[in-house]
């Protein structure tokens, strides 16, 4: 077996190893409180307690519009939980829950995998890191080195989530992936909490040359 063939089986396991899997569930209710981040994962984590362990899983953000009761729920409204394959039929038991998120109530309905699927441009809602721009582009750039992923970026504007302590960082937009390298960052992530749904990255449309 020659040096490469060994490298490419050793990575192959490494991605088996950290595979992930994103659990859809449909989701009844009305509203949630406009701050909802941490309530919506302390709710879920009452009801899969081994969430809490688990670093790498976390939860999507919700679609919803504002409003002056918080933020409504479209009536097609989806609760994705992102978490590593060998945790998928646990994740399931969410089905059937009924969710108190600061008085807002949710009902969890029936839990679909979803294979994740490499896309050559991803997007993330929020990525945590550094308050200054290039600094937390550095950043970016290191987390991708390790994890042996190249492609070129687009940094969006700084966010925020407020609750308990408020978590900063910039939306964030990476191109021109390779499918390898597409599936590593889906399943790795980028930057920290991945719990409140920051440095999840989903697939986004193509972007034409940038020049």
């Amino acid at each position: 077996m020659s040096m490469s063939e060994t490298v490419a089986e050793k990575a192959d396991f490494e991605m088996a190893d950290s595979e992930m899997i994103d659990i859809t569930f449909s989701l009844g209710g009305r509203s949630l409180p406009q701050a909802h981040a941490y309530e919506l994962w302390r709710a879920v984590a009452r009801a899969l307690p081994w969430l809490e362990a688990e670093y790498s899983a976390g939860i999507l953000p919700l679609r919803t519009s504002a409003s002056g009761e918080g933020e409504l729920l479209p009536q097609r409204a989806r609760l994705i939980l992102r978490v590593p394959i060998a945790l998928a039929s646990q994740a399931q038991a969410l089905s059937g829950q009924v969710l108190d998120v600061a008085g807002h109530e949710l009902t969890v309905g029936e839990g679909k995998q979803r294979q994740l699927q490499a896309h050559p441009t991803l997007h993330a809602h929020l990525v945590t890191g550094a308050r200054e721009e290039q600094e937390f582009l550095v950043g970016v750039a290191a987390e991708l080195r390790q994890l042996g992923v190249a492609c070129k970026w687009i940094c969006g504007r700084r966010m925020a989530i407020t609750g308990e302590q408020p978590i900063e960082g910039y939306s964030l937009v990476l191109h021109e992936l390779k499918p390898l390298d597409s599936l590593r960052v889906q399943y790795a992530g980028l930057g920290g909490e991945r719990r409140y749904g920051c440095g999840i990255f989903v697939p986004y449309k193509d972007i034409p040359d940038l020049g």
